[in-house]
């Protein structure tokens, strides 16, 4: 059954994203026209907060930058103290096209699910060009999310989601990973009972600005995730001891 609450946000985290921001709202609006929008400017250099407000989303300045989940978390809170029952989420770059938004609503609304994930490779969706190494990462975090909770997630690095009511509550209880939340979160909402479910969507590549892939940050963020999954995982064994 479907919750009561179907009140509609959409969240885009956003970092320097002044030409294609108000392009993306304007996309969102078309496609759902009763859904609210927040961008969650992450401290940006340019004028990412101001093309957001003109274009008229509601908007949260970060005062210094604190990362792609920590924007999310913040769109998170945002969205319980405003009483919204439903949560998308999407880049604020153009890689996400707002018109494969109701792909993965449709699951959440309907209650078939708790979490819905768009992904570019389910159902021969792979025209996205992925770097090798990238698409290395992303098979090995999804060989890893099938062996610690038998899931099979073809997208684990995808932020493209929407979020039920079950899993905001948890994601806004302390639990959240506020650095990069990828494979770790999937792994934690499974572990909490919530119904995950995987759906094949169409992106486009970033055609500008600075990846956060760029760089050294790949290590940094295989580092990161292999030692979240392992607290994920550890807590949740010595939970199950106790119960």
């Amino acid at each position: 059954m479907a919750s009561s609450n179907q009140r509609i946000l959409v969240i885009t985290p956003a970092y320097n994203e002044a030409r294609s921001i108000a392009k993306v709202i304007s996309g969102v609006r078309t496609v759902l026209a009763d859904a609210d929008i927040l961008v969650i400017d992450d401290c940006s250099s340019d004028d990412t907060a101001a093309v957001a407000s003109e274009a008229g989303a509601a908007v949260i300045s970060h005062a210094v930058n604190l990362g792609y989940g920590a924007a999310l978390e913040s769109g998170y809170i945002y969205a319980v103290r405003n009483g919204y029952g439903i949560v998308l989420q999407m880049d604020g770059d153009g890689q996400h096209l707002s018109e494969e938004l109701p792909k993965i609503l449709d699951p959440v609304l309907s209650g078939g699910a708790d979490l819905s994930i768009g992904s570019r490779y389910l159902d021969g969706q792979a025209k996205y060009h992925t770097p090798l190494a990238r698409r290395a990462g992303q098979k090995l975090f999804s060989a890893l999310i099938r062996l610690c909770a038998g899931m099979k997630i073809t997208d684990p690095t995808s932020g493209f989601q929407c979020l039920g009511a079950r899993t905001i509550s948890l994601y806004t209880s302390g639990a959240f990973s506020y650095d990069i939340p990828d494979a770790d979160m999937l792994i934690l909402a499974h572990y909490a009972g919530l119904q995950i479910e995987e759906v094949p969507v169409r992106m486009v590549e970033r055609s500008a600005g600075i990846s956060m892939h760029s760089g050294l940050k790949p290590v940094y963020y295989v580092m990161r995730m292999f030692l979240s999954i392992f607290i994920v995982v550890l807590g949740f064994r010595r939970w199950k001891r106790y119960v």
